[in-house]
């Protein structure tokens, strides 16, 4: 597979070309950024632990029968994807209150929900990526119906095998988000799941071991994504 010529570049990934039009690479770069984009920061390793563990979720989730975009792991950054049509979604699922939904309803941090929320935002930047509803989607065709009851089962499906995968591991899944895209007219998981995208607790110390340590100006974010690699079992070296 030749990586050929950029096709875009997001706050830390990099999405290339390939001699084969309906494939890409994704390249995950050092940075990490917040509040929209406007703090960018780089650490050293964080591209390569982010890409080894969203390919070993990724795979996880399709030896369940979830169709995702990844191909093949082709270097300690880098991963073959297939070329989605992505909708301009993020589905994000919550286990516990945590971040803007706390700030929003004045719920204690970590309060378990059941059942889980499911929530739609538009991607959307300067709007700062507003949330939207099934009426939204429909009256602004954002997302045909079919599509979106598609995502909504998939959804459910990938909440309960994480919560299991990571539950085994002493690390409790308190929220994600996920991207979905069309690859010959099937709806595929796309974008990335990895400590960028999830909120992940140590199940005894309730230890945040994601983005929110680099959010919130903590220290020891990367010993906390090489933490998560280790207890899954994800070979860094």
């Amino acid at each position: 597979m030749k990586k050929k010529d950029e096709l875009y570049r997001g706050k830390t990934k990099t999405l290339y070309r390939t001699d084969n039009p309906q494939l890409l690479v994704l390249e995950f770069r050092d940075d990490i950024s917040a509040l929209d984009g406007k703090r960018v920061e780089q650490f050293n390793r964080k591209g390569m632990i982010n890409n080894k563990l969203n390919y070993f979720i990724m795979s996880i989730l399709q030896k369940f029968g979830i169709p995702t975009q990844i191909e093949e792991l082709i270097s300690p950054n880098a991963t073959v994807v297939k070329k989605l049509k992505m909708f301009p979604l993020e589905c994000v699922v919550r286990n516990r209150a945590a971040g803007s939904l706390v700030k929003r309803l004045g719920l204690d941090e970590g309060l378990p929900l059941n059942p889980p929320i499911f929530e739609l935002f538009l991607k959307d930047d300067l709007q700062h990526d507003p949330m939207v509803n099934t009426s939204y989607c429909k009256a602004l065709k954002i997302i045909d119906t079919d599509s979106l009851s598609q995502i909504r089962r998939l959804t459910h499906q990938i909440n309960q095998c994480l919560s299991h995968l990571f539950f085994e591991k002493d690390l409790i899944l308190v929220d994600f988000k996920l991207e979905f895209g069309l690859f010959q007219n099937k709806v595929v998981l796309g974008d990335e799941l990895s400590p960028d995208s999830t909120r992940l607790w140590d199940r005894v110390t309730f230890r945040k071991m994601d983005k929110d340590i680099y959010r919130q100006n903590q220290l020891g974010l990367i010993e906390a994504y090489e933490n998560v690699a280790s207890r899954l079992g994800v070979r860094l070296d």
